[in-house]
């Protein structure tokens, strides 16, 4: 008995492991897009100092507060 409990613990933790890995993977991914989308908006293109500043008032502001102004003024 204890040995087949030891077996399904194992293969719980493996499983887990596998789930951990996959997350990491998705948050890769996530974390790509969100940089191709960037890129494609132009924003990489910036000069380092200029994308600073942007991500100084963003920073400031907050995300919400940024996007509602630019919502605003479009």
């Amino acid at each position: 008995m204890a040995k087949s409990l030891d077996t399904e613990l194992a293969a719980i933790e493996a499983e887990e492991r596998r789930l951990a890995e996959r997350r990491k993977a998705h948050k890769a991914k996530l974390r790509e897009a969100a940089i191709d989308t960037v890129e494609k908006a132009g924003l990489l293109r910036l000069p380092l100092d200029r994308l600073e500043q942007i991500m100084t008032v963003v920073k400031t502001l907050g995300v919400e507060e940024v996007e509602k102004r630019l919502k605003a003024a479009a």
